[in-house]
């Protein structure tokens, strides 16, 4: 099943996706939505992020090829940050540049979607029936900043910092997908999820160890090696197999 969010009519809806059509849903695809209403074409609705999460938690270094484009080890246990979800946007939505930064990168990743509350879980097994679907997510990153503070929070939280989606794929080996990222339809990223570092379901299980993990929430899974700067009217393409793409300008 592939769901969305959608506007039309001034109306914001969940939905859920049948060839080129979408039709609303009564509620949350993950809080039993039903269909409800006629069908209507993609081409007649404004496809926005396909999630309103509370939290987006990231993991940084889960490729061992990305850590050593930036000259870094791999961490010992899962390097956590939290995106606020403020820095949530959409298909086509604008990536503005911030004043206080000159080198900002793209980052494409895999992104878990929370079905349910998940709390303090040791298994695999417990994550993965808490995960509702797979989205696409560019972690874009004030690069400079980072590396000035030593810290990520600043870095990675501006507003619109946070691209997700089209969709939600619900039927998806999170193990088994091929992450690609585009600028202008040049590829610079091109990785495999089988070499992350940790298996995406143990990585929700780890962080549930730490916060609660909310419907809705967003837990990305890193990025392959070729992240690189953006810059004023790019426009940057993440692809993920069986998910579909998410573009979006930057501004």
């Amino acid at each position: 099943m592939r769901t969305c969010r959608f506007r039309r009519g001034g109306r914001e809806l969940y939905g859920v996706i049948d060839g080129h059509k979408v039709r609303a849903l009564t509620a949350e695809p993950w809080a039993g939505g039903l269909p409800e209403g006629p069908a209507f074409n993609l081409s007649e609705v404004s496809l926005i992020a396909p999630v309103v999460p509370s939290k987006v938690v990231c993991v940084g270094r889960n490729y061992r090829a990305h850590a050593a484009e930036l000259g870094q080890e791999v961490p010992k246990e899962p390097l956590l940050f939290i995106k606020p979800s403020t820095a949530v946007i959409g298909p086509d939505a604008g990536i503005r540049l911030p004043d206080a930064s000159r080198e900002v990168h793209h980052e494409a990743e895999l992104a878990a979607v929370m079905g349910r509350p998940l709390t303090c879980a040791t298994t695999a097994a417990d994550a993965r029936e808490a995960v509702f679907g797979w989205t696409c997510l560019d972690d874009v990153t004030a690069r400079d900043i980072q590396r000035a503070e030593k810290h990520f929070t600043r870095a990675k939280s501006f507003d619109t910092f946070c691209p997700v989606g089209p969709v939600v794929e619900t039927d998806l080996d999170p193990m088994d997908a091929t992450i690609v990222c585009r600028v202008n339809g040049e590829q610079r990223q091109r990785g495999f999820t089988k070499d992350m570092v940790v298996d995406p379901y143990l990585l929700v299980a780890f962080i549930s160890q730490v916060m609660t993990l909310l419907p809705g929430d967003l837990v990305s899974t890193g990025t392959p090696e070729g992240v690189g700067p953006i810059k004023r009217g790019d426009w940057v393409e993440v692809e993920i197999s069986g998910i579909g793409v998410l573009r979006n300008p930057v501004v």
